[in-house]
């Protein structure tokens, strides 16, 4: 055979291995990954290309690491990757999934938190979330508050109530400062707009007043106007007589029920035996309730009772509260 015949096939098997290999390159980056359902992936802080394709064929998504790690370093994608957890979708292709790794838009989590909890609550359930780095497991409300910059300041009642999401990885304490910020933008705003004429004196004295509201008003129409039963108490300088201050005061105490003895018994939180607000939130108060603190109905009721239903009697006497009593809840207190 002539060195002719001989480049030319050499020209042409080449060609031939060239094109097969372009081909299955093309193949193999535009072809579903293997997942039969929605998969989830980690990308770890540091990871190299070859570990992330690595992993990828370990779990089962991905056939031909090298390829990938080929288009990733040809698209100078490599240097671009985002770590984080992403969420993968059935049909995806590896260089759809490129694509996915170099946008950022990792998988999101969901937490919520709940009008009333405590702040004993809602450190638990950021302690029950397993993708959040938990920074604060073990501490005490006032490191916790040290955490966040904000030393000295009471941790009870200062986040708002709402859902936030979050990354994997995330520390809890991040949370907690955009919970806290919102709360502080909410009040000043709501704070402004308040009602004239208020017997309280600050945003913090309304935070107070908020988290009872929160507490004793299952309906969200009687908010305004259990607010404006406390307003006219602390006007007038009378005991506010609100159980949820008792049992927050009571702590560990407490197991379902409030005895006479419990009424009389000295904490800074027993609104039965000190009169004006407890000296600090009880619960972490919603917007409804901020907003009925800061305008409460005007009227002349003084008391209310539970009806039983969720909802309440409203008395402007006590003679009358006496009765409601009476009907309602004999053996309240026994």
């Amino acid at each position: 055979m002539s060195r002719k015949y001989l480049s030319i096939g050499v020209a042409v098997l080449s060609a031939f291995l060239l094109g097969g290999l372009w081909t299955d390159y093309h193949m193999s980056m535009d072809s579903p990954l293997k997942n039969q359902e929605t998969a989830y992936f980690e990308i770890t802080k540091g990871q190299s290309l070859k570990a992330i394709a690595d992993d990828l064929q370990g779990k089962g998504l991905l056939d031909r690491p090298f390829w990938f790690r080929l288009m990733a370093w040809a698209g100078n994608a490599s240097k671009r990757m985002k770590f984080g957890e992403y969420e993968i979708p059935v049909q995806t292709t590896p260089r759809q999934l490129l694509g996915l790794f170099t946008s950022g838009k990792v998988r999101h989590y969901g937490l919520t938190f709940i009008e009333g909890w405590t702040f004993k609550q809602m450190v638990e359930a950021m302690n029950r979330e397993p993708g959040i780095v938990h920074q604060t497991e073990g501490k005490s409300p006032v490191e916790i508050m040290g955490l966040m910059d904000s030393p000295g300041e009471q941790a009870e009642g200062r986040f708002y109530p709402d859902t936030y999401f979050f990354s994997k990885g995330t520390a809890d304490i991040e949370i907690l400062k955009r919970s806290y910020r919102k709360m502080q933008t909410v009040l000043a705003d709501e704070w402004q707009a308040k009602a004239q004429g208020l017997p309280l004196h600050n945003p913090y004295e309304a935070l107070i007043l908020a988290s009872i509201v929160e507490k004793e008003s299952a309906l969200a129409e009687e908010r305004n106007k259990i607010a404006g039963v406390f307003s006219r108490r602390l006007a007038k300088g009378m005991l506010l007589q609100t159980d949820p201050s008792v049992i927050y005061g009571m702590g560990e105490a407490y197991t379902g029920n409030i005895r006479k003895e419990d009424l009389h018994r000295d904490t800074p939180f027993n609104t039965y035996v000190h009169t004006g607000l407890p000296p600090t939130p009880i619960s972490m108060p919603g917007i409804g309730a901020i907003r009925a603190s800061l305008h409460p109905d005007s009227g002349a009721s003084l008391y209310f009772v539970a009806r039983g239903d969720g909802g309440h009697v409203f008395s402007n006497t006590l003679a009358e509260h006496n009765k409601a009593v009476d009907q309602f809840q004999k053996n309240r207190h026994e």
